[in-house]
């Protein structure tokens, strides 16, 4: 009976990994060796940090730059690397490096985090990801270590390896205020080839997902072989960076010269998608603009990725839904697969999850900081689809709408069914059926 009334389940145990780590993090970061006044940092603007960089999101109440000391620097990046991994996939890796195999819940639980098919595996699949994070992180720092140190001398070394890791683990957090002004982000490379490229690259690549990689590696560019959510995830991230990014090239931007404008309408197609740096300021952006970057931060990256969002995969197949009823198809169809109706039930649920608490939330912050409604709806948008991206009323906020932004970005992260079926339950199966009835709708 005892046993039972404390068991965990797979779901809970994410969701106690995560609050563990945000409140270690979060008194790490209120000590006086954390901040670069050597002063105490309040508890609700430290445990705002911690929640930021374990979400993986970027929103910040200090530029993290000039506020936090190089310790500081290093836990909100320690933070980072485990938000982006994933709070179990780090602890069961540890577990498998000391040589003690993993038992069933352990593999269950992982399986959950990096969102695999199977146990099957598990242990070899998490031995790949682990080798390709470290191998891609390595590369961008490599790749940029030239250039910031070219720019700021031995401190590039440190600034290459922060923002790769960043980048990569969709965070963005940035270091760049000692530089470039507070909360200046990347504004100062906008036309820095290789600086955007880089940063671009790192973004998708970590945002893609685990499982893509894998079919990726295996299949190398025979597309046909590739799972269907491989499929679909490549397919709608390219539209989700080729239309944008056509539209902030024709329409946005145009006082730039044509290199930067390239470069600056790529990168805020990609950033959206749960990274959160910005290589131009966004309150120049119109409101049309601003309410496609909102709908990017909403959909945010893939499954089992570092990215959040309620993903690419759940639009798809919302999308698909939508098409099967235009055509009057008994099922949802994507690349001559049917789509299971429990995956089509829950793609809507999440949807309009995500939808009310953004809406509630964006409303409630607009009243409490007498914003502008779009502004208060950008900064939600943000933090639930753990992007980071801001128009600069983060700093200034009062305890009410903060509360709010961690509680966005914490459901953000462990996903939406994550965190009810942790809080509620799965729910027990129904082994009966109701009579039918119609009802009108449309």
């Amino acid at each position: 009976m005892f046993k039972k009334r404390f068991h965990l389940s797979k779901f809970k145990t994410i969701l106690l990994g995560y609050l563990f780590v945000i409140l270690i993090g979060a008194f790490l970061l209120s000590l006086p060796i954390s901040s670069a006044s050597k002063t105490w940092t309040s508890f609700i603007d430290s445990i705002f940090t911690s929640t930021s960089a374990v979400c993986v999101t970027g929103l910040v109440v200090f530029d993290t730059a000039t506020h936090w000391s190089m310790f500081g620097q290093m836990v909100i990046l320690l933070l980072i690397q485990i938000g982006g991994m994933g709070v179990i996939t780090v602890a069961i890796s540890f577990i498998m490096l000391s040589g003690k195999k993993i038992g069933l819940f352990s593999r269950d639980a992982l399986k959950e985090s990096i969102s695999a098919y199977n146990v099957g595996g598990i242990a070899s699949l998490t031995k790949f990801i682990l080798k390709g994070i470290f191998l891609f992180e390595l590369l961008g720092a490599i790749v940029m270590m030239p250039f910031f140190c070219k720019e700021f001398g031995w401190n590039g070394v440190w600034i290459s390896i922060f923002h790769s890791i960043s980048a990569f683990c969709n965070a963005g957090f940035d270091i760049m205020g000692k530089y470039s002004g507070e909360f200046s982000s990347l504004t100062m490379f906008s036309s820095m080839s290789i600086i955007n490229i880089m940063i671009c690259l790192l973004i998708v690549i970590g945002g893609i997902g685990f499982i893509v990689w894998k079919d990726i590696y295996d299949y190398k560019l025979n597309f046909k072989k590739y799972r269907l959510q491989s499929k679909v995830v490549i397919i709608m991230s390219i539209i989700l960076i080729i239309l944008p990014g056509l539209y902030f090239f024709f329409f946005e931007f145009n006082d730039l010269n044509l290199k930067e404008r390239i470069l600056v309408s790529i990168f805020q197609a990609i950033t959206p998608r749960t990274a959160g740096f910005n290589t131009i300021s966004l309150n120049g952006v119109s409101e049309v603009g601003l309410i496609i970057l909102i709908i990017l931060m909403l959909i945010g990256g893939s499954p089992g990725s570092t990215a959040g969002g309620m993903k690419t995969s759940t639009i798809a197949v919302i999308f698909a839904s939508i098409i099967s009823v235009f055509k009057n198809k008994a099922n949802a169809e994507l690349f001559k697969k049917r789509i299971s109706d429990e995956n089509v039930k829950n793609a809507f649920a999440i949807f309009f999850l995500y939808l009310f608490i953004f809406l509630f939330s964006g409303l409630v912050i607009s009243k409490v900081e007498n914003v502008p409604v779009l502004t208060g709806l950008f900064e939600t948008a943000s933090a639930i689809g753990t992007v980071g991206l801001s128009l600069g009323i983060t700093p200034a906020l009062g305890l009410i709408s903060k509360i709010i932004l961690i509680i966005l970005m914490f459901f953000g992260r462990l996903g939406g069914l994550t965190l009810i079926y942790a809080t509620l339950g799965e729910g027990k199966q129904q082994h009966y059926k109701y009579p039918v009835e119609k009802i009108i709708v449309g």
